[in-house]
């Protein structure tokens, strides 16, 4: 939503001032300069990216309008599930294969919704135990393949935001080819008096306006927040990664979510008060 609110704040401020300087609006509507310049930026979006990588750039560009980083109630209901799977896997590691080879199923899973809405989450937790279930490993190879994971993951969710980047980078280069085609057909006008000059002049200035405007208001700051996203979902993962770690290294559950908690950033991260009395209604609940 705060994507939106900026989207609006930079139109009213550009449009605004314009307006409140005496310009006529009629002027800023060139539809044809924002053809050349959208037209040429999607194609070579298209030419330079595979289907599966503008598929992502749609599916992130989305996700920034829809939602907001990770909450303190976000990593609550984490910490919870991973207290949960922990002390389950202490009791009897193989008590939690049922709830990883199916977390939809998981009555452990389903308590936790935020978390069960989060695939790559619940596939890093997943994949992750079915590995340590089948075949145990020392905490040094269980770290290195975590690492191995957040790292390819991040590498592919990189490629979205990157492009978004060079693209907008490109949008002055194509605001000044609008530019010129329109100087060549004001060239063309010479014998046509000053009002018709004048109106072509202007609609070249704005194909260079249109060019800067969207790579400086629309396509960097989109590219930012995307980068934004995906440290937080980075973050995320790294949380997971303290917690399994911990009880790769034969730690309580409690401590294992300790480990994690300590990793949350510090303006969302439940307090140690918060999550003893959450972890001993649970063994509460459990015992009853």
């Amino acid at each position: 939503m705060l994507v939106l609110v900026g989207l609006v704040i930079v139109l009213v401020a550009v449009i605004g001032g314009y307006f409140l300087e005496g310009g006529h609006m009629q002027v800023l509507f060139q539809p044809v300069e924002l053809m050349i310049i959208g037209g040429t930026a999607l194609g070579s979006l298209i030419i330079s990216c595979p289907v599966s990588l503008i598929k992502n750039i749609i599916s992130q560009t989305f996700s920034t309008i829809k939602r907001s980083g990770p909450t303190k109630s976000d990593y609550m209901q984490l910490l919870m599930l991973l207290f949960e799977i922990c002390k389950t896997a202490k009791a009897n590691p193989l008590s939690i294969e049922p709830h990883v080879e199916n977390p939809n199923q998981s009555e452990i899973f389903k308590r936790y919704p935020s978390v069960l809405r989060n695939k790559h989450a619940t596939h890093f937790i997943c994949d992750t135990l079915k590995v340590q279930i089948s075949s145990p490993m020392n905490p040094y190879d269980f770290e290195e393949l975590m690492d191995t994971d957040i790292s390819t993951a991040h590498t592919e969710e990189h490629k979205a935001p990157a492009t978004i980047g060079r693209i907008g980078d490109a949008m002055p280069g194509l605001g000044i080819v609008a530019a010129v085609l329109g100087v060549v057909i004001t060239m063309g006008k010479l014998t046509q008096g000053k009002e018709a000059i004048g109106h072509s002049v202007a609609a070249a200035l704005l194909g260079t306006f249109m060019g800067v405007l969207g790579c400086y208001g629309f396509m960097q700051p989109l590219a930012a927040k995307m980068e934004s996203n995906n440290s937080e979902e980075g973050q995320l993962m790294f949380v997971i990664k303290s917690a399994l770690l911990a009880y790769a290294k034969e730690c309580s559950p409690k401590i294992c979510v300790e480990f994690a908690r300590r990793t949350v950033p510090p303006y969302v991260r439940p307090s140690f008060e918060e999550i003893d009395k959450a972890t001993s209604n649970v063994g509460s609940k459990a015992a009853a």
